[in-house]
């Protein structure tokens, strides 16, 4: 059994973080947005978050790394639809590239840890 604490990760203290610049930078988005962009991108933004406290939850090392793809998959649909509301004047160049480089950060947090769970891989490729 894992014996993960998710509150003690650095990478789920970095996306708790990541969530809450979502939350901040959406404030300002128009009211016609509230329950279409804005929802989406909250709901993405805290999926990152909570997939890898869910994950560090599991009894199986497999089922943690499952939920650090979904993570990462929830991190890059934020993302993407962080461009789309850059592109709609949302928010502007320096908001954009600052969470961009925060989620890049998480990114390489996320694939890492996945990596260092997965079982070695032995010299003639047998696990």
């Amino acid at each position: 059994m894992m014996a993960f604490r998710f509150k003690d990760l650095e990478v789920w203290k970095l996306s708790k973080d990541f969530a809450k610049d979502i939350y901040s930078a959406t404030s300002t988005f128009p009211e016609e947005e509230k329950y279409t962009l804005v929802s989406q991108l909250r709901r993405a933004a805290v999926s990152v978050m909570s997939n890898i406290a869910e994950g560090a939850g599991r009894q199986y090392r497999k089922e943690f790394i499952h939920f650090l793809y979904m993570a990462r998959g929830s991190l890059n649909e934020t993302v993407s639809q962080l461009e789309l509301s850059f592109e709609f004047g949302y928010i502007d160049k320096e908001t954009l590239e600052t969470i961009e480089e925060r989620a890049e950060r998480i990114n390489r947090m996320l694939w890492k840890l996945s990596k260092s769970l997965a079982p070695s891989t032995s010299e003639n490729g047998q696990r």
